[in-house]
This record gives C-alpha cells, sequence and structure tokens, in this order.
C-alpha cells in the first residue's frame, strides 16, 4: 500500500505529460509484456471454472481499470494530499464490503483501527491544506468532480481487495496478477490506440519515459503480487486496515517530491492512523501466542 500510494502521487505528472486513456493502455501494456511468464498455468492449479473468470474480470474491471481511470483524472483535478485525505476511506469500506460479502467478522478492535486510521488523516484535512492545488482557470465544479472521482476510486480499490481475497483461494498470486492485468490491457486498447494515433511521443521526455516505466511496473506488477500474497493468508477486513499506508505514502510523496505543503499538526494525524495499523495486527499476533501455547 506504500507503493499504491507513492504511484498514485506521481500519477500527476504523468497525466500532466499523457492523455489518460493513452496512459492507462501503456501502464497495462508494460505491465502485460513484464507479467507473459506469469500467465502459465502451475501443475498443482485446477482450471477456472465460470465464477472465477467472473470474478477475475470483474477485479480487473473495479481494480484495475476504472480504480486506474478515476485516480489518475481525480489527481489531475486536485492533488496528491487531497487524493491521500479521501483514499483514508478505503479501510472503513473494505470492513464495511468484508461484513456484507464475506460474512468476516469484524472484532471491536478492528473497528476501533478502523477510527484511528480514518480520524488520522481526517485531523490532516482539517487543517485547510489538503484543498485542490488547480490553475485558476479550473472552476469549483471540476474540484469536486476530482473529489467524487478519488472516492469512486476508494470504492473500486475497497471491492479490488474484497474480490481479491475470494481469487486467492482458487488461484496462486502470479497467476491473478497477470490475468488481471491483461484484462486490463484489453479493456484500455479501444481508447488507448485512438488516443495513441495523434499523440507526439517524441514530446516526452526520458524522465517521464523512466516514470512511466516505474509507474507501469509498480501498479501492475508489484504492488498486485503483494497484495493477493498477503491476502491469502489475512481477513480481507483486517487486511483493508493496511491500506491507511496508501494515503500515507500519496501525502509524503506530494510534499517530498511534487511541492506539496503539510502543516505541523498533519504530522501528528499520521502517528494516528499508524496506531490503527497496530491495532489490527493485534489480534493476530495474540491469537498466534495463544496457539504456540
Amino acid at each position: 500500500m506504500s507503493l499504491v500510494g507513492s504511484y498514485v502521487a506521481l500519477s500527476k505528472p504523468l497525466a500532466a505529460a499523457l492523455p489518460v486513456f493513452l496512459l492507462a493502455w501503456l501502464r497495462f501494456g508494460i505491465g502485460a509484456v513484464a507479467m507473459l511468464h506469469w500467465l502459465k498455468k502451475p501443475a498443482d492449479e485446477l482450471p477456472m471454472d465460470g465464477q472465477t473468470r467472473f470474478l477475475l474480470f470483474l477485479e480487473s474491471l473495479l481494480g484495475n481499470f476504472l480504480f486506474t481511470l478515476l485516480m489518475i483524472h481525480g489527481v489531475a483535478l486536485t492533488n496528491a494530499v487531497t487524493a491521500g485525505v479521501i483514499m483514508a476511506a478505503i479501510p472503513a469500506i473494505v470492513a464495511l464490503l468484508s461484513w456484507v460479502f464475506l460474512r468476516e467478522q469484524v472484532s471491536l478492535r478492528g473497528w476501533l483501527a478502523v477510527a484511528f486510521a480514518i480520524a488520522g488523516i481526517a485531523l490532516m484535512s482539517l487543517t485547510g491544506k489538503t484543498h485542490a492545488a488547480t490553475d485558476s482557470s479550473s472552476g469549483a465544479s471540476a474540484v469536486w468532480l476530482g473529489y467524487l472521482m478519488l472516492l469512486g476510486a476508494a470504492f473500486c480499490e475497497a471491492a479490488y481487495s474484497v474480490i481479491g481475497k475470494r481469487l486467492t483461494g482458487r488461484l496462486g498470486p502470479r497467476r491473478i496478477t497477470s490475468v488481471i492485468n491483461l484484462w486490463g490491457f484489453a479493456l484500455a486498447t479501444p481508447l488507448g490506440l485512438y488516443t495513441a494515433w495523434g499523440f507526439d511521443f517524441a514530446s516526452l521526455s526520458n524522465t517521464t519515459w523512466a516514470l512511466l516505466l516505474f509507474y507501469s511496473l509498480a501498479a501492475c506488477m508489484w504492488t498486485v503480487w503483494l497484495w493477493m500474497t498477503g491476502l491469502r493468508s489475512v481477513p480481507a477486513a483486517q487486511a483493508g486496515i493496511f491500506t491507511v499506508f496508501l494515503p500515507i505514502s500519496a501525502a509524503l510523496t506530494g510534499v517530498v517530491f511534487l511541492g506539496e505543503s503539510l502543516q505541523g499538526v498533519q504530522w501528528a494525524a499520521f502517528a494516528l492512523a499508524l496506531t490503527g495499523v497496530l491495532l489490527a495486527t493485534a489480534p493476530v499476533r495474540a491469537a498466534n501466542t495463544s496457539q504456540q501455547r
């Protein structure tokens, strides 16, 4: 989630250099090439049934395709710090969806962890420094559109975690990662080709190409594989708490690399968010200790 937060923030300069649909298409294309060897079915894996194929498509549609488009558009209309504030809602959304669809029991400690995570980032938003850093020509309606897009991206990311939990019981992390990326590439291809037709690729700097390569590998390959591997042994509701690292990383990346600013009180908000993570992990450790005894 820390890596996700960094590329969420760094998508802002990429969205300024590339049309959104072209950026999404290039991202999935680079990821597809990098993961060709992950597509092959392992010998010990059962064949995919119809429900698994549908879940893979839904995982890609929500967690890859729509999340990418909504997130890139939202960050382009606001800024990385604003994205971090709104993405802080993800742990609560994951807990709610896992309770509704997976019938996972969320403990009181788990709900407290969610509360700490959201309270930490809410404190950051109350300082007044998380307003959108848009051009003077951009109206308030565009800013609110950015907010709505980022909120939609938060719901997509939460659904991605819940569906991913179902998939990890049927397929390995590498296969899930490669297949949902291939679906993302297929979904992005029509509009990607259309925007690529008249685009001047020679106008892109070497720095932009390097940033695009990092963004593609991080977004399509590294983060998905890490997340799916973790979901194999961690309940979705508990894993959702760790999405708090997404807004923290997005905000810090915006400050360090994009020149955005934070007030002193906002750093204290990060301590609250990290307290939520500690609360989320404590029950697991306690359970493991009791089993050893």
